[in-house]
């Protein structure tokens, strides 16, 4: 059987990688509502939605989920394509 702290370590672990999942998820929602609004040409909602994602993914940073490099890259592809809409 394992030591007290092992298992409540474990039990964090398992409650923060849960937590890391749910952001990770949320982000990835928002840039496929992203991609498919920029794909339908309509301006007005992809704007929105990157704005929301933007927000998600500093969102993610601050939690210590994805490394500040990655949502740079992915905020700058996603202003990218939106820019091209015009």
């Amino acid at each position: 059987m394992a030591k007290k702290s092992a298992q409540r370590s474990e039990r964090r672990n398992q409650a923060r990688r849960m937590l890391n999942r749910a952001a990770k998820s949320k982000v990835r929602t928002s840039i496929k509502k992203f991609e498919a609004a920029v794909n339908a040409n309509n301006k007005e909602e992809a704007s929105a939605l990157m704005h929301e994602s933007f927000k998600l993914l500093d969102s993610a940073v601050n939690k210590g989920v994805m490394h500040r490099n990655t949502v740079d890259r992915k905020k700058s592809r996603m202003a990218h394509a939106f820019n091209k809409l015009a």
